[in-house]
């Protein structure tokens, strides 16, 4: 089992949809909502423009939204004048990017974090000046990012003990590095892990209607890892489970509740419930800042989006015009059905209400 730097030697991440421009002072941003016709990036400068980067799923999955929302909250003070307006702009700034996206979990932590952390140094007399203010947030969202590619590494250091030569693995929507910002990915971690130490592995990638990122982004980002991938319809699941096309489960998390609830994009669920049912190991992977402690199942809200994604495929109709539909973004995994949860911090198995809070400590 290699150690965290020599994998940061042997893996090189072929995608990277998020970094900072420096001389300008915008984020870039791969546009995955054009994926895999067009690859275009987006600057953005402003927190609004960075929360209707979010709506709109230029990026998205729970950790690439976490650090784009920490730089988001850096383009908040680019034109303040003074660290009085600067404090007023972080908090108006972190509301507007918060209701952007309100399932995922990292969000609102990326989010309170910058803000904590900028509150903790005006009011301690660290930094004097809004260019100093600046300076540490940038620090701080690179940081962010580096701890996340870390933390993606080490969960594929972990995942890789759930792979076996010649496995097939099935996930669910995009989980990869598209969706974390890093270039390597939650659950498609381990299997970038084994294709880079030589371990032969492939992938089934269910569509993942109606915003198809299975068919578009996780096909387009395992073809250009060199990894064998198989796409299938979302109604296609229970059949290649049950003829023994798949050998394990692994999906990502947009939140995870402390006693092993897991909310993924919806599907998961249905993945679960056929895995259990027919012995195969169902496992998710997430880093410890999609941990949610405090809240319970009653609390979440499960974000419904535009009718229309359902009505339409890429603004083309297939269905009758104003029918009634229900377009939930996410479901609920209940913690009976998880087999294991792979973090950076190692792998947590039931009972999650005990184990859960042992692994996170928070």
């Amino acid at each position: 089992m290699p150690s965290l730097n020599e994998l940061k030697e042997i893996f090189k991440p072929k995608l990277i949809p998020i970094s900072w421009e420096e001389q300008d002072n915008s984020l870039v941003l791969l546009d995955q909502s054009a994926l895999p016709f067009e690859t275009v990036f987006v600057k953005v400068r402003t927190p609004e423009e960075v929360a209707y980067a979010i709506k709109t799923m230029k990026v998205r999955g729970a950790p690439a939204i976490g650090i784009t929302a920490a730089y988001g909250m850096i383009t908040a003070i680019l034109k303040s004048s003074s660290l009085e307006e600067a404090m007023g702009s972080l908090f108006k700034a972190k509301s507007v990017l918060d209701s952007s996206r309100p399932t995922a979990v990292n969000l609102s932590w990326a989010t309170s974090h910058m803000l904590s952390l900028s509150k903790k140094l005006v009011e301690e007399g660290k930094v004097r000046r809004v260019e100093e203010l600046l300076a540490e947030l940038k620090a701080e969202a690179r940081r962010i990012f580096d701890q996340e590619l870390e933390a993606e590494l080490q969960m594929g250091i972990y995942g890789l003990e759930k792979i076996d030569e010649g496995d097939t693995v099935l996930t669910q929507c995009n989980a990869g590095g598209l969706a974390t910002g890093t270039g390597v990915g939650t659950a498609l971690a381990p299997v970038k892990v084994a294709h880079a130490l030589g371990i032969k592995v492939s992938v089934i990638a269910p569509e993942t209607r109606p915003w198809l990122q299975g068919s578009r982004l996780t096909v387009y980002e395992l073809m250009k890892e060199g990894i064998p991938v198989k796409l299938i319809t979302d109604t296609a699941v229970g059949l290649v489970m049950f003829k023994g096309m798949v050998n394990s489960v692994m999906v990502g998390a947009d939140r995870i509740l402390s006693d092993g609830h897991v909310y993924n994009k919806i599907g998961t669920f249905k993945e679960a419930v056929i895995a259990k049912e027919l012995g195969i190991p169902f496992y998710v992977l997430a880093p410890v800042t999609t941990f949610d402690l405090k809240n319970k199942v009653e609390d979440i809200r499960i974000e419904e989006r535009d009718p229309n994604e359902v009505r339409t495929v890429r603004g083309v109709p297939i269905a009758p015009e104003g029918v009634e539909v229900y377009n939930p973004v996410f479901d609920v995994t209940p913690p009976k059905y998880v087999t294991a949860i792979i973090t950076e911090r190692g792998v947590i198995y039931p009972p999650f209400e005990r184990n859960v809070r042992k692994t996170v400590g928070r």
